[in-house]
């Protein structure tokens, strides 16, 4: 006999819980999970924010200016954690570390 899937579904597209959070909140956590390539409904889901708004920011439909900077804040800082790690390794695996890290800046920064 089969167990049932209680699991719940994927929510539909448009969907939002409340969301407490500020707008500036917001945009700064959209920019910070899209330098860290999750998925915009994914975003929506997991912060309580319309998946419509979230697909704003991310075209530059809304607050353009303030998301752009905030992307390349977080871009460096993603960077600069990458570099960190790589300084912990010795060798062809830290220089890897520190060619990918390049590749994944220079990659966001042409997008």
């Amino acid at each position: 006999m089969p167990n049932p899937d209680t699991r719940s579904p994927n929510p539909p597209v448009g969907y939002a819980c409340e969301c407490t959070l500020s707008r500036r909140q917001q945009i700064e956590l959209v920019a910070e999970f899209h330098v860290h390539r999750i998925r915009p409904s994914r975003i929506a889901y997991r912060l309580g924010i319309d998946i419509a708004e979230v697909e704003a920011w991310l075209s530059g439909e809304q607050d353009e200016q303030q998301f752009q900077h905030l992307m390349t804040s977080h871009r460096r800082r993603k960077y600069q954690m990458q570099l960190h790690r790589a300084d912990r390794l010795r060798g062809q695996k830290a220089y890897e570390m520190r060619v990918a890290a390049k590749k994944d800046l220079q990659q966001g920064n042409t997008v």
